[in-house]
């Protein structure tokens, strides 16, 4: 401030001039003016007072440029060819040449500027990893103040501050004339505009003089840090992926619980392929983790580097082998494993044949944590995991870096926050905080893969139970044309019959309360053992509705051994038969009753004795008047409560004994909360008691 308002004719003064400037010019942010002051920036505009609300594409833009307002350098108007600030009260009007907006491959942005003085500049801000590569390196009184500005970047980055680097050039007429004549023609090329508008702005990003940096801090949203560590005991791997510096996503991995002190960081920061191939040959030997091509490559870097490097013949290393095996049983456990590695790592490993080390390494520790990374590179690390590995992959981001990173994961969630609403459009889920994520895959991913792993079994079993007692009776009529059951009868059995009750199952049942699978988050890792649905249960089911496929069939004949009746009735016998053996079914794995469910299953059988009735009242049907007479004969009823009874005894005695002697943890908890109600009940009782 002294600088600012002290002496503007010193170099520390008009770099201070510079460094406000630079931050009140270099962004994108629109100022909208209005008379309230509720909200915004402050100014006097006309002799009355204004506030002013910044919008912009990112919070952190509009951020410096309210921090340069509260230093007096306030932006008042922006149009596509000049901005005005009002400088401690006096109002200059700058000419905008050109803007060069952010991108991911250079990691800044710069504007040309003409000033009133018909100065030219451009005033650059971005990454201090590609804004110190282009400073000019030929004056060395400012190499300290290089030195200062990476000591105050580290001392940000250890605080969690998100940092830019700020700089900026005077321009000759001649490079403004050679930058104007190629930007122009960047911006109305109609192929590799972006690549041309890259080699323009290389043009003039170059030599410039260093001003300053700043930082701003990203506060955590509420409940992150339970968020994490309910998800990493529910079993799932939590990866980061971010472009901020390194020393700052070790701090918000800190802050929210991601990393812990008792880890052991292998950091992976390379300049080079054989670098980065050594760093993780290396981590990898020191931790003992399994790699098929890190020996090998180990080799050829230690012949490349040692002239006298002897090479054991393969007869000398199989007998060491078993040695080797015996002496990493006393190896020392090193604990958890966390890897950190940068973007500029990532660019040598996923472009070259080291992604197999990575995964190695990278699957082997406990948290990942990738900084420095463009999207592409996040993108990258997505399809790296699904390209060798089976596991469903969820990524969940809140900007537009983050959009080909939700787009390649299985599943993907955008935050609907500040950074605006690109992550939201091209996500699958859309959520106002990241706690709401820990609801999302503990509660509704529990309860979705429990219904529809048991509906795909359901269904399966509701329609093999059918199609089966169909073919026992073609086998038993000789494969004959005749059929014990009309087209109607067929139709309606998927359509009315047993519909309603599989919708409203698959939709509504629960088997546990969302308070449960909160509290416990472990019981998320059903889903990783299978136990809804695996092999094992899929032929268990086959073989259950074999049986009852047989029951159905036979039971009815053994009844009706020596009857004369016809081959229409027993077929509408069949057909009530099937349809309350498979509600029954159904209703004996129903984990949560509730009214809707009643009126389903139950409601379905009633259903279908009413859709019978309507068809065997018409005179044209062969079928007709058949369930009048039936309904008069006990051998009808007790055909009935037989094949339920029968076809459904086996499963009803082997889910006794295995929810007794092998319960799941599902099915501990389950019973839990049964206990638990019952114990509220009886207080409440006694309550009651005591009270009257």
């Amino acid at each position: 401030m002294k600088l600012l308002y002290k002496d503007l004719s010193g170099e520390e003064g008009i770099a201070a001039h510079e460094f406000f400037l630079t931050l009140a010019s270099c962004n994108t942010v629109i100022p909208i003016l209005s008379e309230s002051s509720s909200s915004g920036c402050d100014g006097v505009l006309g002799g009355s007072p204004v506030s002013i609300d910044y919008q912009g594409e990112s919070p952190d833009e509009q951020a410096l440029v309210a921090a340069a307002s509260a230093y007096g350098y306030t932006l008042f108007e922006r149009t596509s060819g000049h901005i005005v600030i009002d400088v401690n009260g006096e109002k200059i009007r700058l000419e905008v040449l050109g803007l060069h907006e952010f991108d991911s491959v250079r990691k800044r942005m710069s504007v040309v500027i003409r000033f009133p003085n018909h100065t030219i500049k451009v005033l650059v801000k971005g990454a201090d990893t590609s804004m110190f590569s282009i400073l000019h390196n030929d004056r060395p009184a400012e190499d300290h103040i290089r030195h200062v500005t990476q000591v105050h970047l580290n001392d940000y980055s250890s605080e969690g501050l998100r940092t830019l680097v700020l700089a900026s050039r005077d321009l000759t007429g001649e490079e403004l004339a050679e930058w104007q004549r190629r930007y122009e023609d960047a911006c109305t090329s109609l192929t590799d505009r972006s690549v041309k508008l890259r080699q323009t702005a290389a043009l003039i990003e170059c030599n410039l003089t260093l001003l300053g940096a700043t930082a701003i801090e990203d506060k955590l949203q509420e409940g992150v840090p339970e968020a994490i560590e309910s998800l990493r005991q529910a079993g799932i791997k939590v990866w980061i992926l971010t472009g901020d510096k390194q020393e700052t996503a070790i701090s918000i991995g800190l802050s929210c619980r991601l990393l812990t002190a008792d880890m052991n960081q292998i950091i992976i920061n390379g300049n080079s392929e054989n670098e980065c191939r050594k760093l993780l040959c290396d981590a990898m030997a020191k931790y003992n983790v399994n790699s098929t091509s890190c020996s090998s490559q180990i080799t050829k870097l230690r012949r490349k580097a040692e002239p006298d490097y002897l090479e054991l013949p393969s007869q000398t290393k199989s007998s060491s082998m078993p040695q080797q095996c015996e002496g990493e049983e006393d190896t020392p456990n090193f604990g958890p494993l966390a890897l950190i590695i940068d973007g500029n790592s990532l660019v040598y490993i996923l472009e070259r044949d080291l992604e197999s080390e990575l995964f190695d390494l990278a699957t082997s520790c406990r948290v990942v944590l990738c900084c420095r990374v463009a999207p592409l590179q996040k993108a990258g690390i997505v399809d790296l995991i699904k390209g060798r590995t089976d596991e469903m992959t969820l990524a969940i981001g809140d900007g537009a870096n983050d959009v080909s990173m939700i787009q390649m994961a299985d599943v993907g969630v955008g935050i609907c926050g500040q950074e605006g609403r690109q992550a939201v459009m091209a996500s699958d889920f859309a959520m106002g905080q990241f706690r709401f994520l820990k609801r999302l895959l503990l509660v509704h991913g529990h309860w979705n893969y429990q219904r529809i792993g048991y509906l795909v079994l359901y269904n399966f079993y509701r329609n093999a139970v059918f199609v089966l007692m169909l073919f026992w009776y073609i086998l038993c009529t000789a494969f004959s044309t005749t059929s014990a059951l009309t087209d109607w009868s067929s139709v309606f059995y998927s359509v009315i019959y047993t519909s309603v009750p599989t919708i409203v199952v698959g939709v509504l049942d629960k088997n546990l309360s969302d308070k449960t699978l909160l509290k416990y988050p472990k019981l998320y890792a059903a889903g990783h053992r299978q136990e809804s649905y695996n092999m094992s249960l899929f032929w268990i089911t086959m073989v259950d509705t074999l049986w009852q496929s047989l029951v159905l069939f036979y039971v009815p004949l053994f009844n009706y051994r020596e009857s004369t009746i016809d081959i229409w009735s027993m077929g509408s016998l069949w057909t009530i038969a099937v349809v309350i053996l498979v509600n029954v079914h159904l209703a004996m794995d129903i984990q949560r009753w509730v009214f809707v469910t009643h009126l389903a299953i139950w409601g379905s059988i009633i259903v279908t004795y009413g859709c019978m009735v309507v068809l065997d009242s018409i005179p044209a049907f062969p079928n007709y008047g058949t369930i009048f007479h039936l309904v008069k004969s006990p051998a009808y009823w007790l055909s009935i409560l037989l094949i339920t009874v029968i076809g459904l005894l086996p499963r009803f005695i082997f889910k006794v004994f295995h929810q007794t002697f092998w319960p799941s943890d599902i099915q501990i908890a389950r019973e839990a909360e049964i206990l638990k109600r019952r114990r509220r009940r009886h207080i409440g009782s006694k309550t009651d008691e005591v009270s009257s």
